[in-house]
């Protein structure tokens, strides 16, 4: 089982200063590792019918309307699931949360946490690059709160953070947290790219309500 997690938004709280008012983390399972490569392959033959280089990146924050819509439409066509965690940074009271990185790891535990019934023996791929210091640290915190030690089930095996320009799946979660997160704004398309992919929507919860 493959899983990879990304973050749209910031980890700020300065609401009044240009912070996001929404932190979404997304949570992407491929239970068959045939498929997962399946469609790593897809993204590339997308990337050359779109002229773009080997080594170009999708990123939502950055495609068009239409290489959204067609990049999302295409990839649907995998057998694949997610779960998103969109934190209203408005309702955040504790302290913990004016720290980024203690911000960070609690989103990426609640988006495990309701996965966690999903989760066997996954190996779990993280955007970012990050110190080895911090990687031990978010690999250490999200083991301790998602697998349960009185269980037989391991739900997770391995935690890796890779860069997402080398990886094209990292590319497939970022679009798709992308799709939730813009639906969550007030613009004309703000539920265009969400509806591409409903079918394959398991949980999206906001929080706190």
């Amino acid at each position: 089982m493959l899983v990879f997690i990304d973050e749209s938004g910031d980890a700020g709280l300065k609401l009044d200063r240009g912070s996001s008012p929404y932190f979404v983390v997304t949570l992407l399972i491929f239970r068959d590792n045939k498929i997962a490569n399946e469609a790593d392959k897809h993204i590339e033959i997308l990337k050359s019918d779109l002229n773009m280089r080997s080594d170009a990146e999708f990123k939502f924050s950055k495609a068009s309307r239409p290489i959204r819509e067609r990049f999302l439409s295409e990839l649907a066509r995998f057998d694949f699931h997610f779960f998103s965690i969109v934190i209203n940074k408005a309702g955040l009271t504790g302290k913990g949360f004016q720290y980024p990185s203690s911000f960070y790891k609690y989103a990426c535990k609640l988006v495990c946490s309701n996965a966690k019934h999903h989760l066997e023996d996954a190996v779990v791929v993280i955007d970012g690059s990050g110190s080895r210091e911090f990687k031990k640290q978010l690999a250490n915190y999200l083991r301790k709160h998602t697998n349960d030690p009185r269980s037989e089930k391991r739900c997770i095996k391995k935690i890796k953070l890779q860069d997402s320009k080398n990886n094209n799946l990292v590319q497939l979660v970022d679009m798709v947290c992308g799709a939730v997160a813009r639906s969550y704004k007030d613009t004309s398309d703000a539920k265009a790219y969400r509806q591409i992919i409903s079918a394959k929507e398991t949980n999206v919860q906001l929080w706190p309500r």
